[in-house]
């Protein structure tokens, strides 16, 4: 009988009766044992540091707990709290979904736009290329040389340009108002998120089969936009959901650059996002159930929108 029959023959089970999941499971299990105990560590690893975590702060979301006391259970309390009274995690809300639905895109276009024209460089040339884009990513404490573009003052490079060439009569605080505050955010944000999808999408690029595009100009494709859509993009699936859920999950997560530029709290919350939050009042005033709460919260959040792109995606090449 072949491993991928769905049906097994057994003392007082007829031929052909399904196998559950399960079953199938620990049949799998047992015929590339090998496999899974060389993978053992992996699993180990990754229930003890990734899903137990995740369960804990799901059943904390559901307590009041101060670090200092035992957890006391108060059902559905923080949820309440979160979205009927905390008047600033509304603003915070506001704020990632706006920054994720312009940033996310934005920075996931440009990351395959990149690669897709610097993939037709000589390779030494395309080397270097790369490291200048990916660099931003891999650099230190790189937002001293924002703070100085956008700085308050007339030697802010931005302001210095603007009052010289006669838009501006004096300096702008860019980083102090708060119709600019989430604006520039975004723009530094694009900048660094071109790293690791970037790569990956060379990665894919350099991976596809040539054989492929030869084949496509006999079966009637005639321009490289054809090229791209049919050959290019349904050969990167792998590459391309990589890419998104990197590019996802940076978008929510953000909260270093609003710190960094705008400071903690920042005015009127106007950088204020759902991370920062959660910042304060896990890392800050330790209310660690009201905390689980956020992060549960923001985790649902990033899981639906994964689950999301994942469908577009799989539309791409249609």
């Amino acid at each position: 009988m072949k491993s991928s029959d769905t049906s097994v023959v057994s003392s007082g089970s007829p031929v052909g009766k399904p196998i559950g999941k399960m079953a199938l499971l620990l049949h799998d299990i047992k015929r590339q044992k090998h496999s899974y105990i060389l993978l053992a560590p992996y699993y180990l690893l990754f229930c003890l540091f990734t899903v137990l975590p995740v369960v804990l702060s799901f059943l904390i979301s559901f307590t009041h707990f101060n670090m200092l006391e035992f957890p006391r259970w108060v059902g559905w309390q923080n949820y309440t709290r979160l979205f009927l009274e905390d008047d600033v995690f509304l603003i915070a809300l506001k704020n990632t979904l706006l920054f994720v639905a312009v940033t996310g895109p934005l920075s996931y276009i440009m990351c395959f736009i990149f690669a897709w024209l610097i993939n037709d460089l000589p390779p030494k040339l395309r080397a270097f290329v790369t490291l200048i884009f990916y660099a931003p990513s891999i650099s230190g404490n790189i937002y001293f040389i924002w703070l100085i573009i956008f700085s308050g003052d007339m030697y802010g490079y931005l302001n210095g340009f603007l009052m010289k060439a006669g838009f501006a009569d004096e300096p702008i605080l860019w980083l102090q108002d708060p119709q600019y505050i989430l604006i520039i955010i975004m723009i530094v944000q694009v900048w660094l998120s071109l790293g690791t999808s970037f790569l990956a999408f060379i990665a894919g690029l350099q991976n596809v089969d040539p054989s492929l595009y030869e084949a496509g100009a006999m079966d009637g494709i005639r321009n490289r936009w054809q090229e791209l859509w049919f050959i290019t993009l349904p050969s990167m699936r792998p590459q391309l959901m990589f890419g998104a859920v990197i590019q996802i999950t940076s978008s929510f997560a953000v909260a270093e650059v609003s710190m960094n530029l705008a400071g903690f709290p920042s005015v009127q919350y106007a950088g204020h996002t759902i991370v920062t939050h959660l910042i304060d009042y896990g890392s800050i005033r330790f209310e660690m159930g009201y905390a689980s709460t956020i992060a549960t919260v923001l985790f649902a959040i990033m899981l639906g929108t994964n689950l999301l792109t994942q469908k577009l995606l799989k539309k791409v090449g249609e």
